[in-house]
């Protein structure tokens, strides 16, 4: 039997649907509840499927480059382990430079042409506003709702929820799921998860970089008012390039 709202598509046709960016225009424009959730789901299994597909690949690779070296008269030891971080980029030591002094993570905004925003971003204090609370709020539930069928991310405030670099990969692929493969994304990697997102951000939504990779990875939990600040800075990014509709800016 098929679930179906109102005029709206059944479980079984948004199963068939293979393009996240499909389901997540669609998830934009629903305004049914009951809608809303069947699409939250299949955009969860849509993610999970990439992302088994993905390991089913990776271990037909690492079976391949046994035989290969089996075939060429190579031990054991010689095997090729390939794992997430050996995929694409070096793992990253985190340590931070001998005699250098401590820096925030707005070191790589510095510039002379600094726009207000970015300014305001560097000293890591919200913007001011008499309803900063409620805005706070506004953008955090925005967070929250946008990165909601996302596995591995459950935002709940604007610190540790960051933390590992998910949560910021999820919310810029929400909005250019065709930039990056994020069910590859390893939670391990900070580094690399921060510096992905910060530079698709910066790339395609004109977002500043306000926010260092090599400083967050030091740090216990980022500071959340420097967190609040570089999201509001995204959001006006959107905004201003017509990727979301508010009648209200951040």
């Amino acid at each position: 039997m098929e679930s179906k709202t109102d005029g709206g598509p059944t479980r079984e046709v948004l199963a068939a649907i293979e393009d996240e960016e499909v389901l997540n225009k669609m998830l934009d424009n629903a305004t049914n509840f009951e809608e809303r959730q069947m699409i939250r789901a299949a955009l969860r299994d849509l993610l999970k499927k990439k992302r088994d597909k993905r390991e089913q690949e990776r271990g037909m690779r690492q079976q391949d480059l046994r035989q290969q070296g089996l075939s060429k008269g190579g031990t054991t030891g010689g095997v090729v382990s390939i794992g997430r971080a050996s995929m694409n980029q070096q793992p990253s030591t985190n340590k931070p430079t001998v005699g250098a002094s401590p820096s925030t993570p707005f070191t790589r905004a510095a510039s002379s042409k600094t726009s207000p925003a970015v300014a305001s971003a560097q000293k890591c204090l919200p913007a001011a506003a008499p309803n900063a609370k409620n805005v706070k709020q506004m953008l955090l539930d925005w967070c929250r709702a946008k990165t909601e069928p996302y596995e591995g991310v459950d935002i709940q405030n604007f610190s540790s929820s960051w933390k590992d670099g998910i949560a910021f990969c999820a919310l810029v692929h929400r909005f250019f799921p065709d930039a990056f493969e994020y069910s590859i994304l390893n939670p391990n990697e900070p580094r690399d998860n921060f510096q992905l997102a910060f530079t698709t951000a910066e790339r395609l939504a004109g977002c500043p970089p306000l926010l260092d990779a090599d400083d967050l990875v030091r740090m216990k939990e980022p500071d959340w008012k420097c967190v609040y600040t570089y999201i509001q800075e995204f959001y006006r990014c959107l905004v201003e390039k017509g990727l979301v509709k508010t009648k209200k800016r951040l």
